[in-house]
């Protein structure tokens, strides 16, 4: 028995060395951060879907996946699309009971302010490809990185407050 489990152990040691090469693309899980008062309905990164964030929240909930190369170049972009209600707790002090007639004709009209937005973002240098964070900021406007670090820590390419202040006015894309 002992020497059935070392030949297991050595097979399983071996099989890296008989792969032809390391994948040049691989899918790599997405995180969205909102360091604004809006909330984000729903996102995509070329296409593929993150999660609801809540205004100023964010971070730790992931989804799957985004394909990206596994080394960074310059000029790597994708594109990022979002759905953003900027008045995300206006419906809850509102007197209609939820899901009545005149609670559905108040969210059509709450509805009818969400915008949608679309952008090409470059995506921040990285040496291994990992957690692909993106930031929604004030001013409509969103930040990619996808390394192995991740917002907090230094070596992170954007560390922005958790909670951001819009300008009285938006600089012009």
């Amino acid at each position: 028995m002992k020497l059935w489990g070392l030949s297991v152990v050595l097979l399983v040691l071996a099989l890296p060395g008989c792969s032809k090469e390391v994948p040049k693309i691989l899918g790599a899980p997405i995180e969205g951060i909102n360091h604004t008062s809006a909330a984000i309905n729903h996102f995509q990164v070329n296409g593929n879907g993150g999660p609801n964030i809540g205004p100023y929240g964010g971070g730790g909930k992931q989804t799957c996946c985004v394909p990206l190369p596994t080394q960074w170049r310059p000029g790597l972009t994708v594109v990022v699309e979002w759905e953003k209600d900027p008045l995300p707790h206006d419906y809850g002090d509102w007197p209609e009971t939820r899901f009545t007639d005149p609670w559905r004709k108040r969210m059509k009209e709450h509805k009818s302010k969400y915008t949608r937005h679309r952008a090409v973002v470059e995506v921040a240098p990285y040496e291994d490809l990992g957690l692909v964070n993106v930031h929604f900021l004030p001013c409509d406007r969103v930040q990619v990185s996808a390394g192995v670090t991740y917002p907090g820590r230094p070596d992170h390419p954007y560390n922005y407050p958790r909670k951001m202040e819009a300008p009285k006015t938006c600089p012009a894309p």
